[in-house]
């Protein structure tokens, strides 16, 4: 099974770039090397979170940033559990915000299946609830 938005350019891309992804000691880790969440500054206890940075790979992160708008448009909301939670980010916030948000999940979904053994990406019926 494939991860939503991920195609053959953006596999290789991503594994070419990061190859198994244990210099990464957690998801949100990579997503922070791609440029995909945003900076954070804390002092004295504080914490501030400040734009999107653009670092990292450059050619990984618009792969991810294309998948993630194609899925942000086309995805069946209904038949994928990715659908409840982006009905809720557009909701919530501008597309674009929604989308860069997506791409950093698609990230963190890579690392997982890349790190964790046997872990694959299933599409699940949402949970009703």
């Amino acid at each position: 099974k494939t991860i939503p938005g991920i195609g053959a350019l953006g596999a290789t891309a991503v594994l070419a770039a990061i190859g198994d992804g244990l210099q990464f000691r957690k998801a949100r880790d990579l997503a922070a090397w791609l440029g995909l969440v945003p900076r954070q500054y804390s002092t004295g206890g504080k914490q501030t979170l400040l734009g999107v940075s653009k670092r990292g790979n450059r050619y990984v992160r618009k792969l991810l940033g294309h998948g993630a708008r194609s899925c942000f448009r086309h995805l069946d909301r209904r038949r994928d559990r990715l659908g409840s939670w982006l009905d809720g980010l557009q909701a919530r916030m501008h597309p674009n915000k929604a989308v860069v948000a997506l791409a950093a999940k698609m990230a963190r979904i890579v690392w997982v299946v890349l790190n964790k053994p046997g872990a694959l990406y299933e599409r699940r019926d949402p949970a009703f609830t």
